[in-house]
């Protein structure tokens, strides 16, 4: 299994497909996803790739790591796991069901 790659400081028009391109100028890329906001759909300037083994990903953070696209400087890491997440529960006080 390769590595997940996280890729910042993406110029905002960065699409899922542009990124898998240039990444795969470095080996197989088994996903290339550029994160956007939710409500608005804009680019938040970041993305993650994951290549298909680890010398791929080793070379793609050798190759683009501190590269210029489009203008702009990107950094090009291996992923952190993701940390979890707290409950976005909208618990309230117990009820109590006497009252009804």
């Amino acid at each position: 299994m390769g590595k997940k790659l996280y890729v910042g400081n993406l110029p905002y028009s960065t699409t899922d497909s542009s990124l898998q391109q240039l990444f795969s100028q470095a080996g197989n890329v088994d996903s290339a996803k550029v994160i956007s906001d939710r409500e608005t759909g804009r680019s938040k300037g970041f993305g993650f790739v994951e290549m298909s083994n680890d010398s791929d990903a080793d070379e793609a953070v050798r190759r683009f790591n501190g590269a210029d696209m489009d203008g702009r400087k990107i950094n090009v890491n291996e992923a952190r796991p993701q940390a979890p997440r707290e409950s976005r529960s909208f618990d309230r006080a117990p009820r109590n069901h006497d009252n009804y």
